[in-house]
C-alpha cells in the first residue's frame, strides 16, 4: 500500500447526508493518513442541513463539503482512488463507474437519516446515531496498518468493518 495519502471515496445515491459524513470523519480521524471525497449517482445538489449540524457539534470542519456526481471521479485529472466504500444499499445496487486505478471496493450498509421521519429532535437523534455508526467504522479503517496489507487482506477487512 502506498506511503502516501490513502485515496477513500463514499458513495450514495444523493451525497447528502451519510457519503458527506463519512469524507468529513475520515478526513478529520485520518489526520493526514486518509484523503476522504464523497460522491453520488444522483447528487441532491446540497449537503442536508443537519449533516453540516451534525458535524459541528462533531467539531469536524465541512469546509470545502458539496453535493457531487461521482462521475466527477472517474474522469482523467480526477484522484486515484485506493478504497471505494458505498453507504447506502442503493448505491451499493448501481453500476458504478470504472474507477481508474482498480481500487479495493466494500459496502457499508447504514440507514438514511434523512429518510427518518420525526419530529426535528428525532431527526437530530438519527443523524447522531448515524454519525456514531461511521465514527466506529471509521477509526477503525484508520487504524488499519495500510503499509503492510496486502490487496485481498485489506480488501476483507474493510468488508467486515462495514459489518461493526
Amino acid at each position: 500500500m502506498p506511503e502516501r495519502a490513502f485515496n477513500v471515496l463514499f458513495l450514495c445515491t444523493h451525497n447528502s447526508a451519510r457519503s458527506i459524513l463519512a469524507e468529513a470523519l475520515l478526513n478529520s480521524i485520518g489526520k493526514g493518513r486518509f484523503r476522504a471525497f464523497s460522491a453520488g449517482s444522483t447528487p441532491g445538489g446540497t449537503p442536508n442541513p443537519l449533516t453540516i449540524e451534525t458535524l459541528h457539534q462533531e467539531q469536524v470542519s465541512t469546509e470545502g463539503l458539496r453535493s457531487k456526481g461521482w462521475d466527477e471521479f472517474a474522469q482523467e485529472g480526477a484522484p486515484v482512488m485506493d478504497l471505494v466504500i458505498t453507504v447506502c444499499d442503493d448505491a451499493a445496487g448501481e453500476v458504478c463507474p470504472v474507477w481508474p486505478g482498480r481500487p479495493v471496493t466494500a459496502h457499508w450498509s447504514i440507514e438514511d437519516p434523512s429518510r427518518f421521519r420525526a419530529n426535528d429532535a428525532g431527526k437530530r437523534r438519527k443523524f447522531a446515531e448515524v454519525t456514531g455508526i461511521l465514527k466506529r467504522r471509521i477509526r477503525l479503517l484508520a487504524d488499519l496498518p495500510l503499509g503492510t496489507m496486502e490487496r485481498h487482506a485489506l480488501e476483507n477487512k474493510v468488508r467486515e468493518i462495514g459489518q461493526a
